[in-house]
C-alpha cells in the first residue's frame, strides 16, 4: 500500500498475481453514468457514434497531441500514459499539469457538467499519478467546452471510495461476461449513442420481454401435408 494515501476500507485488494482483467479509465465513467453502457462498450465490444461522440472524438483529438510545451508558465503534458499496478489501471490523461512539482490532472468535455460521472474517472487518473510519482494528488479539474470554464476536483476520501468501488465492479462484471446489467430506460436513454444496441424500451421491460421470449421458443404446431 503507498504511504501517501490510505487505502479506502471494503475494496478487495488486486495484485500482479491475481490475473484479473485491468480496468480502462474510460470505463469509469461508463459504469457510473449506466453500468449497461459500460459493459456493451468493454465487453461486447459495441461502440456506435452521435453527435456527442463524434464532438467528443474531435476535441480530444486537439488535446492528445502527446505536447510538453509550457503553458502560461506550467509545464503541461498531453496525453500521458497513466497506470496503476497497485489497483490495476490503465489509460490516457486528457492535460497533466504541474504545480510546484505536483501533477494536477485535467479532463476535457465538450458539454456541460452533468452529475459526477467525470469525476470518478479523473479520481483515478490522480490515483494512477499518485502510484507513478509517489506523491499525494490532491485535485484536478475538468474542463467544459459548452461553458469554457474548469470546474475543479478534490479527491477527498469520499470519492476516492466511490472510485475505487466502481473499479472493482468493473472487473467483476469483466470477469462474468455470462449476463449484462440491466437497461436504465430513463432520460439518460435517448441521449446515448448505444440505444440501438441497447434497446432500452424492450429488456427495459422485464413483463413485456419475458413474453416475447416465451413466443419465440414456443413449440409450433406442424399441420399435416394431406
Amino acid at each position: 500500500m503507498n504511504s501517501y494515501q490510505q487505502k479506502p476500507s471494503g475494496v478487495p485488494p488486486y495484485t500482479e498475481d491475481d490475473m484479473h482483467p485491468d480496468v480502462l479509465l474510460s470505463a469509469i465513467e461508463h459504469y457510473s453514468y449506466c453500468p449497461r453502457q459500460c459493459a456493451l462498450i468493454h465487453i461486447e465490444q459495441t461502440y456506435d457514434e452521435n453527435v456527442y461522440t463524434i464532438r467528443g472524438s474531435l476535441a480530444h483529438e486537439r488535446v492528445d497531441s502527446g505536447d510538453k510545451t509550457p503553458n502560461r508558465g506550467t509545464i503541461t503534458q498531453r496525453g500521458l500514459p497513466l497506470w496503476s499496478e497497485e489497483y490495476g489501471l490503465q489509460g490516457k490523461a486528457d492535460v497533466v499539469e504541474w504545480h510546484n512539482d505536483v501533477p494536477y490532472p485535467v479532463e476535457y468535455k465538450v458539454g456541460r457538467r452533468h452529475g459526477r460521472h467525470a469525476d470518478v474517472q479523473l479520481c483515478a487518473q490522480a490515483i494512477c499519478l499518485e502510484e507513478m510519482f509517489h506523491v499525494s494528488v490532491p485535485r484536478g479539474a475538468i474542463y467544459y467546452g459548452a461553458t469554457r470554464k474548469r470546474h475543479e476536483i478534490i479527491f477527498d476520501s469520499e470519492l476516492r471510495a466511490q472510485t475505487l468501488q466502481f473499479v472493482a465492479a468493473i472487473r467483476e462484471m469483466l470477469m462474468n461476461q455470462d449476463m449484462l446489467p440491466p437497461a436504465a430506460h430513463d432520460a439518460r436513454c435517448p441521449n446515448c449513442s448505444l440505444i440501438n444496441a441497447c434497446l432500452p424500451e424492450i429488456v427495459g421491460q422485464e413483463r413485456r420481454l419475458r413474453i416475447m421470449q416465451a413466443e419465440l421458443y414456443k413449440p409450433q404446431a406442424i399441420s399435416e401435408v394431406e
